[in-house]
């Protein structure tokens, strides 16, 4: 553990270990989140594995820092500038946020490139009750990482090579004794062997192969929990802490002889789980903690030919869900008061 000095150093150190081959991470809330932004940027396209988590509070600004949001789920998808995508993990419970640790990590290396966990002050401060929680026995997934033997029989690597059209290069750790193991790092424009390009053709297809490693993304990210009503024309969808009060709100919804469906999202991107789901039925009502509706926002730009099935129920007071008043809104919303 290091106490840094501030964020930008944080969120620099991880990147440092991550280079290295340590499993790094950094811990912060919405503020913090945005002075990391230019070294966010630089993990996404030199593709250094790292993590940050999140615990989300109460903005813009200081906000109320001692309340409860989901406010920084566009802001950390899009993090740093430029075209960036960030993979986002969403724990439900506390025996998620254990279980998202080394998924977070697994997702960073196999990926190589940053994940960024979404917690909320209500998770992060607050008592709550959860099944027991066993340690994972399951090995960690380094992804791609070529060892002095892998060398000797390649003779040579690429570092931002596509070999098998998941977007994803091969990469060694420092200290691999062999003379071909060493490669640089760049945050600046280069070709698949890690030298300084401003060509455009270069840059271009190097974009390209980020968002081929996007696609790859999609199938390796923690699938959606999903409790399908037959025949059900409407849908609840929720995601982090909000899930907490779903099952009080389809009662309420079940005494007003209205039983929708329910997914509850644990990553983005989104699989096809997810799309699969919003298929199947003709309203989506998405619950979050924010004004903006940050979540359907997401949505609409994965999925535009559904987006007119999107509907918000926000609240964004600080406080945690309160299961009556969504209740309340959604019946309104159906006529059914």
């Amino acid at each position: 553990i290091v106490q840094a000095e501030d964020e930008l150093a944080a969120m620099s150190m991880v990147l440092g270990a991550g280079w290295a081959g340590a499993r790094a991470a950094t811990a912060t809330s919405g503020p913090g989140l945005s002075l990391m932004a230019e070294a966010a940027g630089l993990a996404y396209f030199a593709e250094i594995p790292s993590v940050i988590w999140d615990v989300q509070r109460v903005g813009p600004s200081t906000g109320l820092p001692t309340r409860t949001m989901q406010g920084d789920v566009t802001s950390a998808a899009r993090l740093s500038h430029g075209d960036t995508r960030h993979i986002l993990l969403f724990p439900a419970n506390p025996s998620e946020c254990f279980e998202f640790g080394q998924t977070a990590f697994d997702l960073a290396e196999e990926l190589q490139t940053l994940v960024i966990v979404l917690s909320d002050l209500d998770l992060g401060m607050n008592l709550h009750r959860t099944r027991e929680w066993k340690v994972s026995t399951t090995p960690y997934k380094r992804g791609k990482v070529l060892k002095k033997e892998d060398l000797e029989k390649l003779g040579s690597f690429a570092r931002y090579k596509d070999e098998t059209g998941d977007g994803i290069g091969p990469r060694t750790l420092p200290g691999t004794e062999h003379p071909e193991a060493a490669y640089f790092t760049r945050g600046t424009g280069h070709d698949e062997l890690s030298r300084y390009s401003e060509d455009p053709v270069i840059f271009k297809n190097n974009m390209d192969r980020l968002l081929r490693k996007w696609e790859t993304a999609k199938t390796l990210v923690p699938k959606p929990e999903i409790d399908k009503i037959a025949n059900a024309k409407i849908g609840l969808l929720a995601y982090g802490t909000t899930d907490s009060a779903i099952p009080e709100i389809r009662a309420l919804l079940k005494g007003k002889n209205l039983i929708p469906s329910y997914m509850r999202i644990k990553a983005f991107p989104f699989t096809a789980e997810v799309e699969n789901y919003i298929s199947q039925h003709e309203i989506i009502y998405i619950v979050e903690q924010n004004r903006d509706g940050q979540m359907r926002t997401l949505l609409s730009e994965a999925f535009p030919h559904a987006s007119e099935k999107f509907r918000s129920i926000l609240t964004y007071d600080g406080w945690p869900v309160a299961p009556e008043e969504i209740a309340q809104t959604l019946a309104q919303l159906e006529n059914l008061v």
